[in-house]
């Protein structure tokens, strides 16, 4: 699954890396950074620049992905970027010859990989690229955060017709899993009535919109800067951090 948008600032890490937490209970997860600021591996107080191999040389170079893959907590596994993967779009496409088939690196490095893991969430950057294009070539299901803030909606619809086009060109299989609420301040008139369009939104093109809203909150930033963790993994009694649990209990993953 991969936690994805063309807007920053949207808890995509966040979602990617509390949802490890809590699944890393019931099975082996595989988190994929694909975005060059990696802060997934951040989240587990690992340091982006002191990695061997990176994303960057699994999809580049062709390093396999095991030499990449490192140990970030129990049952937990990280696939890390850094700084190279800024650079992975201008590499690959100026030697096309080299890389025929530019969509598709991704799915080909992890053949193999993924019967390994129990679940393979991917992080991804704020953009519509050459990034993007292989984690959505890759991935089953498309899980969207939507902050209710101004021009979220046009971000919304963005994203999705990216998805609807992959899916005709490149991955068949590919299903959006739904939109979920995130930073939301239900005291505000503005996020009130964002999040009642969205869901109107969903409701009349068939998407599903989980109930379940990731509230807006400096726990989880906290939980980074002092335990050198995801929120889920250090203060899951807590209810703000409860909304994680929830939002899993509701994809219901098999």
């Amino acid at each position: 699954m991969a936690v994805s948008t063309n807007k920053g600032g949207v808890l995509k890490t966040s979602i990617t890396t509390n949802l490890a937490g809590v699944l890393s209970g019931k099975g082996k997860v595989l988190i994929i950074d694909s975005d060059n600021q990696g802060n997934a591996s951040l989240s587990f107080g690992l340091i982006p620049d002191e990695f061997e191999y990176t994303l960057y040389d699994v999809l580049v170079n062709g390093v396999s992905p095991k030499k990449a893959i490192v140990k970030a907590h129990d049952n937990i596994d990280i696939l890390p970027s850094n700084d190279d993967m800024a650079f992975f779009e201008f590499d690959v496409l100026t030697q096309i010859d080299r890389y025929p088939h530019p969509f598709s690196l991704l799915r080909k490095m992890m053949d193999g990989i993924d019967s390994e893991y129990d679940y393979i969430l991917v992080d991804t950057p704020p953009n519509i690229g050459l990034t993007q294009g292989n984690v959505l070539s890759y991935v089953d299901d498309v899980l969207i955060p939507f902050q209710p803030e101004n021009y979220s909606m046009r971000s919304l619809i963005k994203i999705l017709e990216a998805i609807e086009s992959f899916k005709k060109d490149h991955n068949p299989k590919l299903q959006v899993l739904g939109i979920v609420a995130t930073m939301v301040d239900l005291r505000t008139n503005l996020h009130t009535d964002i999040l009642q369009e969205c869901r109107k939104y969903c409701s009349e093109h068939h998407i599903k919109m989980f109930e379940t809203v990731i509230p807006r909150s400096i726990r989880f930033a906290s939980s980074i800067a002092y335990d050198g963790l995801p929120a889920t993994l250090t203060d899951r009694d807590n209810p703000v951090i409860q909304s994680y649990f929830e939002l899993e209990r509701e994809i219901c993953f098999e």
